[in-house]
């Protein structure tokens, strides 16, 4: 699986990643800020924002340093290409 990461950059995969945890956690914590501490619906909604839109970066970041972890493996030629381009080099 990790083959197939190589010599892609990982920032939208991160930042998709981040996000949907902002989402998730985002909407537990305002719940409970909702109803057990009572506070304004306009500061849990600003809240949420703010911590989807910070985890997203986060993971862009992060997505973005991993990216350098895989490097592209070089590609081989497979043996139709090789055959066919010797038999035109002879010709």
């Amino acid at each position: 699986m990790m083959n197939k990461l190589r010599g892609r950059n990982l920032k939208h995969p991160g930042c998709l990643i981040g996000v949907t945890t902002g989402l998730i956690v985002g909407i537990i914590l305002a719940g409970v800020l909702a109803a057990v501490f009572n506070v304004n619906i306009t500061f849990i909604l600003w809240f949420w924002l703010i911590l989807t839109l910070v985890l997203g970066v986060i993971g862009w970041i992060i997505g973005d340093r991993m990216s350098s972890r895989f490097p592209a493996l070089p590609e081989e030629e497979s043996e139709a290409e090789t055959s066919a381009n010797s038999e035109s080099s002879q010709a």
